[in-house]
């Protein structure tokens, strides 16, 4: 069961996991060694997965970021499992989700630029023998970026 400076301790890591144990220990009214102990806590138990570095797209020259929704005509485990192969052999594709309603996925993609994006579209996903339908979003800005959980809900 997560106390109240445990939910804050996972709010603070998630703006910036950077923090050491002795800044953490000040921010949350704790030792370093209490906070260290209940960072290690936190991770064994799961409710930590990983670190990572959030990287600048448009640094990396990826101008083109899009939501993709797939449709699938063909349905069982078999093609969804082919099907999830095939994106996560894709670095452009960054997120996938499966969804509910007219679409069968949702995929988030990076790429350099439309020449990109359509080649992703038309010679990566359409020709896959599940695959009937692809429709894309292309971001013109983001207005929030992705953010940390909420942490004030039980």
């Amino acid at each position: 069961m997560l106390d109240p400076t445990d939910l804050r301790l996972l709010n603070v890591l998630q703006k910036d996991a950077h923090l050491t144990a002795q800044e953490l220990g000040e921010m949350l009214n704790l030792s370093p060694s209490q906070a260290g102990r209940r960072r290690q806590r936190l991770e064994a138990e799961g409710y930590i997965k990983s670190y990572v570095a959030r990287v600048a797209p448009d640094r990396l020259g990826l101008a083109i970021q899009a939501f993709v929704q797939v449709q699938l005509g063909i349905h069982g485990p078999e093609p969804a499992r082919d099907f999830a192969r095939l994106i996560n052999s894709r670095s452009e594709v960054t997120g996938a989700w499966t969804l509910t309603g007219e679409a069968d996925y949702l995929l988030r993609v990076y790429c350099a630029d439309l020449g990109a994006l359509h080649r992703l579209i038309h010679e990566v996903l359409m020709p896959h023998p599940s695959v009937t339908r692809v429709q894309s979003q292309i971001v013109m800005d983001q207005l929030k970026q992705d953010g940390p959980l909420p942490t004030d809900t039980p």
